[in-house]
């Protein structure tokens, strides 16, 4: 078959999409890219993927712009004639899901996240929920990647229990990410967070923690990995950042495009986001054995059981993050150990990426089914 996969940024499919890709791919099926250009076309194409660029703009709600997305959308649904759709990301979802039921292709998007407008409540919410009920009604299958979200959907009327399905988010490859030995206990104990820098995925707090900790455990390192100055309307600058690595002497490394060493040198993985989808960096700081802390909110939760893989903390505050690093550092060596080895048997038993794999292949073939059915019915 052919398939287009839409998403707001190339990176995403690369970093985060692959499996999926890969096996349909090695199924047979010719995939294409339909997304803004970045440096991950190279990769994506040498992996067997088709590119097609896509101008949009990710973000905000600006009716002329996003008008002007659907119709490039449809264009380009109408020129390569997919068989299946898959999408990712906020606007991809809309409007490519209204540019697929005006030419009879099945769409089958994953809410990976609810993202900025849904976080910021007010006319922003509605608005979106609005579209979400507008393009998601007719769909066979739309995928969630925590219970938390699929229930917030069904509950305020934007699709129906019956459409709704919960994956894993990407899965996780347990054998790319495999257990990694605990650091020495004679090391100083390092606490990392991994992600783009957003106020929403806590980033305020982490600084905020750190702080708070160093004054009683100065010996205590917080290293932050991820891009500064995003293409969003919550990022951090790199000026800020600057002023944390002075006070409270956070350390910032950058970005790298593997994440594996780091993951390795750490004692604990923190992720004090807002709201998440399913957050890949717990997930593959799990699989590698390390233990988290999270904040209690949805996603985070569907990977962190609190006090057995690790603790979860009060989101927006970073006090209580900082009193559930001082938890953590008043355990033993073997005891922060055992929560990463828990973790490690959570994700073998709940994160295999099979299971998402599965999933996919299942929602394409019966959204195909479901399409070829109704054109029968047409032309009867």
């Amino acid at each position: 078959m052919k398939i287009i996969v839409t998403v707001n940024a190339a990176w995403n499919i690369w970093n985060f999409r692959r499996p999926v890709i890969k096996a349909l791919i090695e199924d047979g099926h010719s995939v294409t890219v339909l997304a803004p250009p970045d440096q991950s076309l190279a990769m994506l194409e040498q992996m067997g993927c088709r590119i097609e660029p896509l101008q949009m703009d990710s973000k905000g709600l600006n009716p002329v712009r996003d008008f002007a997305l659907l119709l490039r959308l449809r264009s380009a649904f109408r020129t390569h004639r997919p068989d299946a759709i898959l999408s990712y990301t906020i606007k991809n979802n809309i409007y490519g899901a209204l540019a697929a039921r005006t030419l009879g292709i099945p769409f089958i998007p994953n809410v990976t996240g609810l993202g900025t407008a849904f976080l910021s409540g007010g006319a922003l919410r509605h608005i979106s929920e609005r579209l979400y009920r507008a393009a998601f009604n007719s769909l066979t299958t739309v995928f969630f990647e925590n219970s938390d979200d699929r229930d917030l959907f069904v509950s305020r009327q934007m699709l129906r229990f019956d459409q709704a399905y919960v994956v894993p988010g990407t899965g996780i490859d347990l054998k790319h990410f495999a257990k990694a030995d605990y650091p020495s206990a004679d090391a100083a104990p390092v606490f990392l967070m991994i992600g783009r820098l957003l106020r929403d995925k806590g980033v305020y707090e982490f600084a905020d923690a750190a702080r708070r900790v160093k004054d009683v455990y100065p010996e205590a390192r917080f290293q932050l990995l991820g891009p500064a100055a995003a293409e969003n309307r919550t990022a951090i600058d790199r000026a800020t950042v600057a002023r944390w690595e002075q006070s409270p002497g956070i350390e910032y490394l950058g970005t790298c495009e593997d994440v594996r060493g780091h993951i390795a040198s750490a004692n604990c993985i923190v992720l004090p986001s807002y709201r998440e989808g399913a957050p890949r960096t717990l997930i593959e700081a799990a699989s590698m054995a390390r233990p988290l802390i999270a904040t209690d909110v949805p996603g985070c939760r569907s990977v962190v059981n609190d006090t057995e893989t690790g603790y979860l903390c009060k989101p927006r505050n970073g006090e209580s993050l900082a009193k559930a690093c001082v938890s953590f550092l008043a355990l033993s060596r073997d005891q922060q150990a055992a929560f990463g080895m828990a973790g490690r048997r959570k994700m073998e038993r709940e994160f295999g990426e099979e299971r998402v794999i599965t999933a996919y292949r299942r929602a394409i073939s019966e959204g195909v089914n479901v399409a070829l059915a109704k054109r029968k019915r047409v032309r009867g």
